[in-house]
C-alpha cells in the first residue's frame, strides 16, 4: 500500500498544474472568506442573524457583503462537537446554492487539532506508521468521494489544520519525527487526489499558524519544498495577541511571495470588537467594533499587496456563532451585524486595496 501511495503521490506532484482547479474566486480571483462551520448548530439553536434591522440567513447575509469562499472544518468522529461528514456536507450543500466557493479543512482527529495538540481519532489508536500511512490515505479518499457523490465537491482542500507541530500524534509529531509526518502529508494529499474527478482535483493548501513569523516559515516550507510535497497554496494563520505586528506579517507575505512563488492566504484571522485579548495593556486597535472594522481592513490591504499577485484572500474564523467566541464574531449579542460586515460591499475587497497599512 504504500509503494502505492508514492507512486500516486509522483503522479499528483508532475500533474499539478494541469489537475488543479482556479483559484478564481471572483472578477479577479481574490477569496473573501468565512469560516462558518458552527453556523448551522448556531441557527438549529435559535440564534438570529441580522443586517440593518433585518433578520436573514447568515450566509445570504455574508453573500451580500461581497463574501464568496466558506470554510468548513470536517473532524473524524467527533463526540462533543458538530462537524462531522453529515453536519458539513448538509452546510456545504447550503453555502454552494448561494454560490460559495468551499474550502474543506480536515483536523484528521475527532477535536482541534492545532499547535498545541494534534490528537489521533479514536478509532485510529494502536495503528503501526504503516497503518496510519493507508488509513490516512483510505480515509481521505472516502471523505473527498463523499463529497462529491453529494454534488459539494470542494474547491480547496487543506490537508490537516495548523500543521506547524505535525499530526497525528506521536507518529507524526514535529520536529521529531518529520519522515513519519511527511508519509502522512503525502498519503493525505495522494488520498484527496485519489478521491476527486479526473482533472477536477482540488487545489491543496498547507495551513500554518505562523503569520507574524518568517523564520519558521521558512524552516517549515523550505522543508516541505526539500521532501517534494506537492501543494498549491500557503496558509496562514494571523491572530495579532498571538502571532505579533501587522508589519511583522507583512514582512511574511513578503518572504513567502518572494522565496515559494506560490499563492498565499491568511485562512484564520479575527479580532474583538469588545475588550477581550488587550485588557489592561495597549492594544494595536481599539477592541470597539471600529476597531475590528479598522483590523480587517488593515490585514487585507496587507496581503492585496503583496508582490507579484500572490496575496489570494483572507478568511475571517467564526465570525457567526454565539456564546464567548462572540467577541471574536460580526454581530452583536442581539444578532445585529457589526460595522466590519461592509468591509468587502465593493466588489472583491478592492475597496481597500489602495494605499499603505499602519506598521502596527
Amino acid at each position: 500500500m504504500a509503494k502505492n501511495i508514492l507512486i500516486l503521490t509522483l503522479v499528483v506532484a508532475a500533474s499539478m498544474v494541469v489537475c488543479s482547479r482556479s483559484l478564481a474566486a471572483g472578477p479577479d480571483g481574490y477569496a473573501i472568506g468565512a469560516d462558518l462551520s458552527f453556523l448551522k448548530q448556531a441557527e438549529s439553536q435559535g440564534i438570529v442573524f441580522k443586517d440593518a434591522g433585518e433578520s436573514k440567513a447568515a450566509l445570504v447575509i455574508f453573500s451580500e457583503h461581497g463574501y464568496n469562499w466558506v470554510r468548513l472544518r470536517l473532524f473524524h468522529a467527533p463526540s462533543d462537537l458538530p462537524n462531522d461528514l453529515t453536519y458539513t456536507i448538509a452546510l456545504a450543500r447550503e453555502a454552494r446554492r448561494l454560490g460559495f466557493k468551499f474550502l474543506l479543512d480536515l483536523h484528521y482527529s475527532d477535536t482541534w487539532a492545532d499547535p498545541a495538540r494534534q490528537t489521533i481519532p479514536a478509532a485510529w489508536a494502536g495503528k503501526t506508521h504503516q497503518q496510519l500511512v493507508s488509513t490516512v490515505y483510505s480515509y481521505s479518499r472516502d471523505t473527498i468521494d463523499a463529497f462529491r457523490q453529494a454534488g459539494v465537491m470542494p474547491d480547496m482542500v487543506q490537508p490537516g489544520n495548523e500543521i506547524t507541530a505535525g499530526l497525528l500524534w506521536p507518529d507524526g509529531k514535529l520536529p521529531g519525527n518529520w519522515s513519519n509526518f511527511i508519509d502522512l502529508l503525502q498519503a493525505a494529499i495522494s488520498g484527496i487526489t485519489a478521491g476527486s474527478p479526473e482533472g477536477m482535483r482540488p487545489r491543496i493548501m498547507i495551513h500554518i499558524d505562523r503569520g507574524g513569523d518568517k523564520g519558521a516559515t521558512r524552516s517549515f516550507f523550505d522543508r516541505l519544498l526539500a521532501e517534494h510535497v506537492p501543494f498549491d497554496v500557503i496558509g496562514q494563520s494571523y491572530y495579532p495577541w498571538w502571532h505579533g505586528s501587522l508589519k511583522r506579517l507583512s514582512e511574511n507575505l513578503r518572504f513567502m511571495a518572494k522565496t515559494y512563488d506560490k499563492d498565499i492566504i491568511v485562512v484564520e484571522t479575527a479580532y474583538n470588537w469588545q475588550p477581550t485579548e488587550y485588557k489592561g495593556k495597549p492594544a494595536p486597535w481599539p477592541e470597539t467594533p471600529g476597531g475590528q472594522k479598522d483590523f480587517l481592513e488593515a490585514v487585507n490591504r496587507a496581503v492585496l499587496n503583496t508582490p507579484n499577485g500572490r496575496g489570494a484572500g483572507v478568511f475571517w474564523w467564526e465570525p457567526a456563532v454565539a456564546g464567548p467566541l462572540r467577541s471574536r464574531g460580526f454581530f452583536d449579542p442581539d444578532g445585529n451585524a457589526l460595522p466590519v460586515i461592509h468591509v468587502f460591499d465593493r466588489p472583491a475587497g478592492r475597496a481597500v486595496v489602495q494605499g499603505s497599512f499602519s506598521a502596527r
